[in-house]
């Protein structure tokens, strides 16, 4: 994808927050130059379930489309060569909690006197500013802090999360650093739009705990004014509801023992399925009653009625009735079930590569495909300090001179 060839990112991240700011920046055409510690790197190479050695399922996925440098900020050599790199940059994306860029010598002050229009973008777990912000943060810290789990004490006092928590209108766990991610790449996008019209850089400070809250909005609103609302007759369904208490809004399963989610809760949509199933006598039931009135008297449970329909017919003959009259319906899958979804398969969001090292590797594409510019991997997770003399090499540096920085360990 080419829509943002030309604009040169350079990164000091580790772990999947900030590593996936500029990887959605890279996925967009940006040049990624992932600066890395000698010797060290990013761990997230060996954290979770490897492929090969240094190649996490999760680095091949995070670090895809940069390159990357090896350089010890540590040593006065190592931030003279950060600055020279810097000055040919758009974008810095700071992945480190904190002030650790700043005790580097590299925070954005001392970025602004050398660049003055660069956009700095810190994507953190808690921000850089606020009482937390010092504090080293994993995923499902930033869920804590924002309000996303529920939690019962068992009899001994040991805490559990409430998987299916009830009462809230969307379900799942808000992943916490490519939220953060998503927030900060747009923001970075924005800014780098106004710069190129004043001039101005800028300084984002995203947070993965406000971006946790921000994607359960609807639930967080729905919470906060919940003393302030006047007609409570047409809510949404909450996760953990009876199915038996929202009929028209709940998974059934299908003849070949697959699950679909129906969500016929518009009167339309409800009349288009009952037509559909040969179920017209099922048309009245509307938003007040989910029992079904026969005309010789008897009754029954809409949900009890429903569960034999749905076991008449397949998955695929289930998606051909949603197409064909225009009903709210479709395949509950589950992780595995993804990789044969033909709607999934036609969209490229599933993507297939193969690492130079790694080997073959499934990975997903890119959810807003562009007119013209199909999403591929240009370049490959990379090895610790992959590109070292290449981007070097880019800065006038002579084989020579990189050699002796090699020897006295600065890059």
């Amino acid at each position: 994808m080419e829509l943002l060839q030309g604009v040169r990112v350079i990164e000091c991240a580790m772990l999947p927050t900030g590593d996936q700011t500029s990887r959605l920046l890279g996925d967009l055409g940006a040049d990624v130059i992932k600066v890395e510690r000698p010797g060290y790197g990013d761990y997230l190479r060996e954290l979770g379930d490897r492929i090969t050695p240094q190649n996490s399922v999760f680095h091949l996925l995070c670090n895809r489309n940069k390159r990357s440098v090896t350089i010890d900020l540590r040593q006065d050599e190592g931030r003279d060569l950060f600055f020279s790199l810097l000055k040919t940059a758009d974008v810095f994306v700071d992945g480190f909690a904190g002030d650790a860029c700043e005790a580097l010598g590299i925070g954005y002050e001392a970025q602004r006197a050398a660049k003055p229009d660069i956009v700095y973008c810190q994507a953190s777990g808690f921000g850089a500013r606020g009482a937390y912000s010092q504090i080293p943060v994993h995923g499902y810290m930033m869920g804590a802090v924002a309000g996303q789990e529920q939690y019962k004490l068992d009899e001994r006092g040991v805490v559990h999360q409430v998987l299916n928590p009830e009462g809230l209108y969307f379900s799942g766990s808000i992943d916490g650093p490519l939220s953060t991610a998503l927030y900060a790449a747009l923001t970075t996008i924005a800014a780098l739009r106004r710069r190129d019209q004043t001039g101005e850089g800028a300084h984002i400070d995203a947070a993965g705990a406000d971006a946790v809250l921000a994607n359960q909005a609807l639930d967080a609103v729905m919470a906060w004014n919940s003393t302030r609302i006047t007609d409570r007759r047409n809510p949404p369904p909450p996760v953990g509801m009876d199915p038996h208490k929202r009929p028209k809004y709940t998974w059934y399963a299908t003849k070949d023992d697959r699950i679909v989610l129906l969500a016929a809760i518009e009167h339309k949509f409800w009349d288009n399925f009952c037509r559909a199933v040969g179920r017209e006598d099922l048309l009245d039931i509307k938003n007040t009653s989910f029992a079904v009135d026969f005309a010789d008297g008897g009754k029954a449970d809409l949900l009890d009625e429903l569960v034999p329909v749905f076991k008449e017919r397949t998955l695929a003959e289930w998606m051909d009735i949603a197409r064909a009259h225009d009903i709210p319906l479709c395949p509950a899958n589950s992780k595995q079930d993804t990789l044969d979804d033909p709607h999934l398969r036609a969209r490229e969001i599933v993507h297939e590569t193969t690492h130079p090292v790694a080997g073959p590797y499934t990975g997903t594409g890119w959810p807003a495909p562009v007119s013209g510019q199909p999403f591929d991997v240009a370049r490959h997770a990379p090895a610790l300090g992959e590109q070292t003399d290449e981007v070097l090499a880019e800065l006038g540096l002579t084989a020579e001179r990189i050699a002796r920085l090699r020897e006295r360990r600065v890059v």
